[in-house]
């Protein structure tokens, strides 16, 4: 089983792009804290796909808190001559949570995002 959940806050504003005739991509980088007295920081690159990807991209801004669910996807290429690898995390759902006191973002969970658009 390929399953990851994550809670971090956005690195990056979310970059949506169209691949092919109807499909859309966002993309964005995700930081998640270990927790504990170490306190260290794991950053990811997050994939969202079509209507979500669409909703990612009106809704989400850098320093978002969100929490997700997907899948890691290990990929490797070669840039010249040298062979290359990243993992990243294909999100299948996404959930905006609330950021600090005061600052008007509410829970919002995607399929709520999906109806309000």
């Amino acid at each position: 089983m390929n399953s990851v959940i994550l809670i971090g806050n956005l690195t990056t504003d979310v970059e949506l792009r169209e691949v092919g005739a109807d499909k859309r991509l966002a993309k964005f980088g995700l930081a998640v804290d270990r927790g504990g007295k170490d306190s260290e920081t794991d950053f990811f690159r997050i994939s969202v796909w079509d209507r979500q990807a669409e909703v990612c991209a009106d809704y989400l801004a850098k320093g978002r808190k969100i929490a997700l669910e997907g899948r890691l996807r290990y990929s490797t290429w070669e840039d010249e001559g040298k062979k290359r690898s990243a993992v990243e995390v294909v999100a299948y759902r996404v959930e905006f949570l609330p950021g600090p006191a005061g600052s008007g973002a509410e829970v919002m969970p995607f399929e709520a995002a999906a109806a309000a658009a």
